[in-house]
């Protein structure tokens, strides 16, 4: 969808066209409540300043669409080939698909939810430096992270989604 085409629909389509983006429904509203946007540069700013914060809760519900790192989600939808997308670049040796798997595991027993990084344009090597280092945070300093990630995903698929 193109930005002059998300300033044109409706307000239910141009909510369904964000939600793969992130499916937390205030940030969604807020963007397609703010239309029109001049660019796609206005359009992420509005983004990045609705996004921030997500609450704990919408954070939450966010988690439910993400896959474990290194598991390509099955699905049809547009997130899950967003995802897919994301996640090319950790098609790796099974030795580091192996220790992904061991580390979401891990985070998942240490913090009760899936690892969540915005993982393109990263290696899987890169990816897991940093589950393993992100395994020895507390709960509030990787809070701080999961939301910094959440945005930094949500902003990458919603230029994606309005540059298509």
């Amino acid at each position: 969808m193109l930005l002059e085409e998300f300033n044109r629909a409706d307000r239910s389509v141009a909510i369904a066209a964000l939600r793969p983006c992130v499916d937390v429904t205030r940030w969604c509203e807020h963007l397609v409540d703010h239309r029109p946007y001049d660019s796609v540069e206005s359009l992420v700013a509005e983004a990045a300043v609705a996004a921030d914060p997500f609450t704990a809760e919408e954070i939450e519900a966010a988690f439910v669409h993400h896959p474990r790192i290194g598991e390509r989600p099955k699905g049809e939808g547009a997130e899950a080939a967003l995802s897919r997308s994301e996640q090319s670049g950790v098609d790796t040796s099974e030795g580091v698909q192996e220790a992904l798997r061991e580390g979401n595991l891990a985070y998942e027993e240490r913090f009760g939810r899936v690892f969540l990084i915005r993982a393109a344009g990263r290696s899987a090597d890169e990816i897991l430096a940093a589950l393993r280092e992100r395994l020895a945070n507390d709960d509030d300093a990787e809070a701080v992270i999961v939301a910094q990630q959440l945005r930094e995903i949500a902003l990458l698929r919603l230029k994606g989604v309005v540059a298509a």
